[in-house]
Parts: C-alpha cells; sequence; structure tokens
C-alpha cells in the first residue's frame, strides 16, 4: 500500500482495484489511481485536462535532453546560443539584503569544471529546490561576471539516478522534460516527478492499450503500436525512437479528424434530406437577375453558380464553402443564389460579422432587388422597439423575401416563415455554435459560407475538409492591379500631400489606424485624435469623416451614406472597413502602424480601393522600432497580390489561431500534430479516413475505431455538424 503526503505529493493509497466502471489499467482509470498520483495531485493535475490515465499518457514532454549532446562545462562559450550542461549542485546561498540586490547563488560542477547559477527572482522556491550532490541539467546562455562564467534563470530539470525504465542520469540517456508550473512543482511534478508517475502509467497500462488504428493502417506506414508509442514517447532510449513515436500519435489525430469530416459529410449526403430546389423555367426570375447585373459575370462566377444551382437542386442540404480573394466577386454570387431560393418558393438571409458590412449588403441588394419584385429587410442591434417588431412581423409572416444582417438574425425571438439559403459572409468571424443557430432557423436550409480571406490548403482539409469547395480566382477584367508602398513613420508628411494631390483629383481615400494592444478604447483613441488633429491642421480644407466600433448604428450609416456619395473625401477609420466596404472613388488605403497587422488583414483593407477604373495606392505605415522580420513580413504584400501566396505566408508565420483573429469555436484542437508542418501526413491521413468511411461509413469493421470515435467526438457532434 502506498501513503499519501499531502505536502510532498507522495504516492496515495491505490483503490483502483475498487474503481467503479473502469478496469484497473485501462485509459478510462481516474488519474488519482496512478501510483505516486493520489487524490492531492490529481486535483492540479485536472488543471491541465489530466483526468484519466489516458490524459495522462497523452500528456506528452516538451522536449527532450539528449545526454550525448551535453555541453561539458570547459567547452562552454560566449556564443548568443543555449546550451545544456548536466552536472552535480556543489553549493548554493541566498546573496545579498538590506540595500543590495538580493540573489540565489549556486554553484554546478561536473568533470571539466565549474559554472555560476543565478536566480534574482524565485528566491524561496530555488533555496529550498536543491541539495548538495543532486544531479541536475540547465540550459540557458552564458556570460562572464567577475571573471567567472556564469547563466542566469535558466531552464533547470532534475535528474534522478534511481529513475526506472532507462532514465538513469547516464552519457546517452535520453531524458523527457514536462511542461509544468509552480503549483506542480510545490507537490513535486516538475519533470522529474512526472517522468515517475509516467513510469507508474506505463506500467499500469501494460495490456490495456487498445489500438484504434487498423492494422492495415499502421502496416502502411510502418507505424508503432499505441501501447509502443506511449512507452517510447516518455521513455525513448534513441531519439529517432522519440520521432517513430511522435509520427504515430501526429497521424492518429490527423486521422481522427478526417474521420469525423468524412463522417459529416457522409451524414449529410447520405442520410439528411434537403430541399430540392426546382429547376428554373427559361426566361425566369434567375435569369433576368443574372441580365439585370450592371456587367458580365466571369467565368468563374458562372462555374460557381452552376456548382450552387446543382447542390440546390439536389436532395442532401447544400454545405458550400466560397473562397474568393479580394474583388473576385463573391457578393454577385451570393445575390444570384439569392434569387434561386426565392424563385424556388422560400425566403434567403445573409449573415454578416459587423453592421457597416451589413449595411452595405443591405443598401446594395435591396436597389438591386427591389427592380426585380423582391423585398428585402435589414436586421441589426440597436433598432427602436417598434421597428424592430414590424421587421420581425414581416419576416415570420413571409412579406419579406431576404433578409441581410448581423449576428441579430440568431437571436432569440427571430423567426423566419420558410428559410431555404442561408449564406455567411466573412464566416471565419463567426464561431460554429452561431452559424448552427443561423442554420436551425430553417428546416435543413442550404448553406453558403463565404471568405474573402483564402484559406491555405493545409488549414482548409482541417477547419472545413468536410464542405464542398468553389474557389474564385479570376477577378474582373476593369480591376486593375494596387501599387503598394512602404513607408517610415517620419514619411507622414510625404503621405499626407500625396493624399491631398489624390483628393484634389475629385478622389477619396482612407486612413485606417490599428488595434493597439488588443483595446479597443485605445483603438479608437487614436483614430478620434487624428480625427480631430487632421480636420484642424493638415487636412482642413477637406471633408473628413470618423468611422469606429462604438458609434451608434445611425451615426455609421450616416458615415457610410456620405463616403459612398462623396460628401466625405477622407474616411479616418478603425478596423470595421476591413471587409466588404466597396466605394469605387477611393484610390488610397494609408494603413497607419502596419507592422501591428497581418498579412491577410492587410490583404484584406488594400482590396477596398481600386475597385473602379483608377489604379488603387496602398500606403503601409510602420512605426519604430520596426525589426527586420516585421519589414520582410511586409514586403510580401508589395511583391504579390494573389491572396493565396499572402495566407500561406501569414499563416507561417502567425500560425491558424491567429490568422483569422478570432479563434473558431468547435474547430479541431490540435495538440501534437501541425496541419501546416505535417501536411503530408495530413492529406495521406485524410485520404485514408474518407476512403475508410466510404467502404465502412458506420464504422462496424473494426469495433476499436468506432468505440474511439465515439468516445472522442460524440459530445461535439452538433458542433461538428455545420461548416
Amino acid at each position: 500500500m502506498y501513503a499519501e503526503n499531502k505536502n510532498s505529493g507522495q504516492n496515495a493509497p491505490h483503490p483502483a482495484d475498487n474503481a467503479k466502471h473502469h478496469e484497473r489499467g485501462s485509459l478510462e482509470t481516474p488519474v488519482q489511481f496512478v501510483p505516486g498520483v493520489g487524490p492531492y495531485r490529481s486535483r492540479q493535475l485536472e488543471r491541465l485536462g489530466v483526468q484519466t490515465l489516458g490524459d495522462l499518457l497523452y500528456y506528452l514532454p516538451r522536449r527532450y535532453l539528449d545526454r550525448s549532446l551535453i555541453v561539458p562545462v570547459a567547452k562552454l562559450d560566449l556564443s548568443d546560443r543555449e546550451f545544456t550542461v548536466v552536472g552535480e549542485v556543489a553549493a548554493f546561498k541566498i546573496v545579498g539584503g538590506g540595500t543590495k540586490r538580493r540573489r540565489f547563488e549556486l554553484d554546478l560542477v561536473d568533470a571539466s569544471g565549474g559554472l555560476r547559477i543565478v536566480w534574482f527572482q524565485g528566491i524561496q522556491y530555488w533555496s529550498k529546490a536543491f541539495k548538495r550532490g543532486q544531479a541536475i541539467a540547465v540550459s540557458g546562455k552564458t556570460h562572464h561576471y567577475r571573471e567567472r562564467l556564469q547563466m542566469t534563470h535558466p531552464a533547470v530539470d532534475f535528474l534522478d539516478e534511481n529513475e526506472s525504465l532507462g532514465l538513469k542520469a547516464k552519457t546517452g540517456t535520453i531524458i523527457s522534460l514536462y511542461s509544468s508550473n509552480a503549483a506542480l512543482r510545490a507537490i513535486g511534478l516538475d519533470s522529474r516527478g512526472f517522468r515517475r508517475i509516467m513510469a507508474e502509467g506505463i506500467k499500469l497500462s501494460a495490456g490495456h492499450v487498445p489500438d484504434f488504428l487498423p492494422e492495415e493502417l499502421r502496416s502502411k506506414y510502418n507505424l508503432l503500436s499505441r501501447a509502443d508509442t506511449l512507452k517510447m514517447v516518455h521513455f525513448p532510449e534513441k531519439m529517432d525512437q522519440k520521432e517513430e513515436a511522435l509520427k504515430r500519435l501526429r497521424y492518429e489525430e490527423l486521422f481522427s479528424v478526417q474521420l469525423t469530416l468524412a463522417r459529416r459529410q457522409y451524414l449529410r449526403k447520405a442520410k439528411q434530406q434537403g430541399i430540392k430546389f426546382p429547376h428554373p423555367e427559361p426566361g425566369a426570375l434567375t435569369s433576368r437577375a443574372v441580365k439585370h447585373l450592371p456587367f458580365k459575370l466571369t467565368k468563374g462566377q458562372l462555374s460557381v453558380l452552376t456548382d450552387i444551382r446543382e447542390d440546390m437542386e439536389s436532395q442532401y442540404p447544400m454545405n458550400r464553402l466560397l473562397q474568393g480573394d479580394v474583388g473576385s466577386g463573391k457578393t454577385a454570387v451570393a445575390m444570384m443564389a439569392l434569387a434561386m431560393a426565392v424563385e424556388g418558393g422560400y425566403q434567403g438571409a445573409l449573415m454578416a460579422p459587423t453592421e457597416v458590412l451589413a449595411e452595405q449588403h443591405s443598401r446594395t441588394l435591396g436597389v438591386f432587388f427591389k427592380e426585380l419584385g423582391i423585398s428585402t429587410e435589414l436586421l441589426i442591434g440597436g433598432l427602436k422597439t417598434t421597428e424592430r417588431k414590424r421587421r420581425l412581423k414581416a419576416i415570420v409572416s413571409g412579406e419579406v423575401d431576404i433578409i441581410i444582417g448581423t449576428h441579430a438574425l440568431i437571436q432569440e425571438g427571430v423567426d423566419f416563415a420558410k428559410l431555404g439559403l442561408a449564406i455567411i459572409d466573412e464566416q471565419h468571424r463567426f464561431g460554429v455554435a452561431q452559424r448552427l443557430k443561423l442554420r436551425k432557423k430553417g428546416t435543413t436550409p442550404d448553406v453558403l459560407v463565404m471568405t474573402a480571406t483564402p484559406i491555405p490548403r493545409s488549414l482548409a482539409l482541417t477547419l472545413y475538409g468536410d464542405l464542398d469547395v468553389s474557389i474564385l480566382l479570376e477577378k474582373p477584367g476593369s480591376i486593375k492591379p494596387i501599387t503598394t508602398r512602404i513607408l517610415n513613420g517620419s514619411d507622414r508628411d510625404k503621405l499626407f500631400d500625396f493624399l491631398k494631390t489624390e483628393i484634389g483629383k475629385g478622389r477619396q481615400a482612407f486612413l485606417v489606424y490599428p488595434l493597439v494592444e488588443q483595446s479597443e478604447k485605445l483603438d479608437l483613441q487614436a483614430a478620434v485624435d487624428s480625427y480631430k488633429e487632421l480636420k484642424g491642421g493638415t487636412m482642413k480644407d477637406f471633408q473628413l469623416g470618423l468611422l469606429h466600433g462604438r458609434m451608434s448604428t445611425e451615426e455609421k450609416d450616416r458615415v457610410m451614406t456620405a463616403f459612398s456619395s462623396g460628401d466625405i473625401d477622407l474616411l479616418i477609420s478603425t478596423t470595421v472597413i476591413e471587409v466588404g466596404i466597396d466605394i469605387p472613388n477611393a484610390t488610397v488605403m494609408a494603413v497607419m502602424g502596419a507592422q501591428r497587422f497581418g498579412l491577410s488583414q492587410l490583404h484584406q483593407l488594400r482590396g477596398r480601393v481600386g475597385r473602379g477604373e483608377i489604379r488603387g495606392v496602398c500606403a503601409l505605415v510602420i512605426d519604430p522600432p520596426i525589426t527586420k522580420e516585421a519589414r520582410d513580413r511586409l514586403a510580401v504584400l508589395a511583391e504579390t497580390e494573389d491572396g493565396f501566396k499572402i495566407a500561406d505566408a501569414d499563416l507561417r508565420i502567425r500560425g491558424g489561431g491567429e490568422f483569422f483573429g478570432t479563434r473558431q469555436h468547435g474547430a479541431p484542437d490540435f495538440k501534437i500534430a501541425d496541419p501546416i508542418e505535417h501536411r503530408d501526413l495530413l492529406e495521406a491521413a485524410r485520404r485514408d479516413a474518407f476512403e475508410w468511411v466510404e467502404r465502412d461509413p458506420d464504422l462496424k469493421q473494426f469495433v476499436p475505431l468506432r468505440a474511439h470515435f465515439e468516445r472522442a467526438y460524440g459530445p461535439r457532434m452538433e458542433l461538428m455538424d455545420v461548416g
């Protein structure tokens, strides 16, 4: 039997034999029953999401210490790189006091010499963390202090000559190092403590680790068994074993996500009954709508509309993603799709992420459809109670054919008479749950999600891998390339001289301020201050407008109407104008503090100008200090207008979470694999998953796979059943 010491975090009684509903050693065994954990440590582990033995074994090392690559003290130098040194603690003490700066000093020695380690923070913790003769590894940069080699605030990992499973601190050993925190370290769960309970977990799970990957897939890629994987990822004897284990774990994670997408697509196309829109007669409403457009549709737009028409006429619900670069004409495609829905006897809804964009869509669509006898209505927040009630009544009665709005469309009390098509514009700005709410406003309506932010293939396969995808690459021939210039803050006077020249020619311009330190208040203040300064100074001879997110609906609508009609020469704005705003007479987009934006966001802003007959100019103003990396990143925009190339670069630099600016609720949460770095493995896992579902859609042929799938994804299926 074991006894847990609350303060030291030692082993607790092990009542796993009495654990209800769990076979001892199964991956569902509560983590508190792992020897060395107990109730006290388990409470801290649960804060990391570690609740079961399986969770524990999937809590992977953050890195590995390869003792064959350790640098002896005598070989250390002052180069600007990190070294790892392994040695014994020779002595330690707290130095200083009173007016002196207190610090904790430790002398580390190996066979070649000694190294002074210094901490200025966490002194109380470190003063109790060491024992003389203790084996430790320190990692950090070295420097000279008073003619002695020193390392300040290094990463520290405690080694233990008595550790099991081949972890003895000797040359050639691979040692697993784990993420920890102060609370965990206080109960003995530093890397050394984690290695001990991982070793116990591996022993406990022996013979109880089902492999949910079929043998044919493991053989196809020469993957380790799941049991061997979990042992080797924590206790590899060589670095090659660690890589083999990680390959298996990455594949199984990618395969699981792609299996979910394949199942989702199968259920939608094989089991869900959608709206089967009738095929229109020649010369009908949609044909008239196409002819009524003030321009000719491109081949790309016609191709996408053919895809949409086929989806709407099929018996299963449409779930299509329309990707289109800036200026490729997605709005025109949406308008024709809405005409198809109305022609089929249904209502259409268009949901936009901001009121500014929703209001613009309402103006554009309202004028266009009115001449075709199709009624539209705008539904946004901030409407007066009586007006809101009138519009809601018109929508639920079927009096209105097309409803345009923001998230106000999905609020309680908003009911449709017969919703047949839901279009979500700039869909990445909405969470999955919000998109699901809109779809539930009708009975399996067709869904078209659109984005002007081109999505790199590696990310699209994980976020939207079950959707049918249409891509608009072709831009209307009238759109001219945009000139992009990168300016230093000292060039502001030149910028405003250029703005005066352009406005003097009867053109219009944008001046955009960034989000400063994620603070809307500071963001707003920068724009407001600039507006006041320019209005009474440099730009006093011109008509200026101000637009930001805290203005009322009426104020924003008044400003945008004035800008659209040409009554405002220069619009000073926050990023609320990022997407969708269409002012053909605007020729200059000036972005202040451009280094604070992502590339895709800057590409969107650039796309707001040059939409008429005059070539547009985008001026990216950077404020010091500016790094070489930031300059190189912005140079990508100067080199290309290809949104997909820009998106790829943005994704590599910022990663998937930051690429869109907001997290996609319900999107896959990758803990091991990286869809960008491991793209080849992702595409292999996708092929395998879709092929498996094609021949075994209900996953009955391999019971462990079905059990894993239901356990891992069953509770999330409703959210996962929407694009």
